[in-house]
């Protein structure tokens, strides 16, 4: 069964939080799915997945670079499947995954400081429990993540 982990942004922006957790995907040697509900926002962390570090490079792309099942990060609309075989889904603006049970893990990010992110985040906490999800939260700090549910 997948196991979910809830990913609170309290520190710093989606934008910086969303690279580190997808390297630590790709040090695994996972692909990932990242889902979004909006074109404006998978554009925009494009963008940040190519510039946020001179230091290091995540291989990234949308089905519309090239062909999707050789992107191990592949950022998709949620109505997209998984073509790239992913390991991980990454859940963005509270996007659907009524594939859930296709993946080893889901991280479900959402940021404190939108009120409608932090009340849906509450819904599907409570909705995956019902239906026995292995759910875990962690919480972001100055200096990194810490588990607290």
């Amino acid at each position: 069964m997948t196991e979910v982990s809830f990913y609170h942004l309290q520190a710093e922006p989606l934008e910086r939080a969303l690279p580190r957790l997808l390297e630590k995907v790709s040090e695994r040697g996972m692909r990932a799915l990242v889902r979004f509900k909006t074109e404006d926002l998978q554009d925009q962390l494009n963008t940040a997945l190519w510039t946020y570090s001179a230091r290091s490079f995540l291989p990234h792309g949308t089905a519309q670079d090239g062909p999707a099942d050789q992107q191990p990060i592949l950022l998709a609309l949620e109505e997209e499947e998984n073509l790239n075989r992913s390991d991980v889904l990454v859940l963005l603006e509270n996007s659907d995954a009524t594939d859930l049970n296709d993946f080893e893990r889901c991280l479900y990010m959402f940021d404190s400081n939108d009120d409608a992110a932090l009340d849906a985040a509450r819904d599907r906490w409570k909705q995956f429990k019902s239906d026995g999800v292995s759910v875990t939260y962690w919480q972001q700090t100055e200096t990194g993540w810490q588990k607290k549910a």
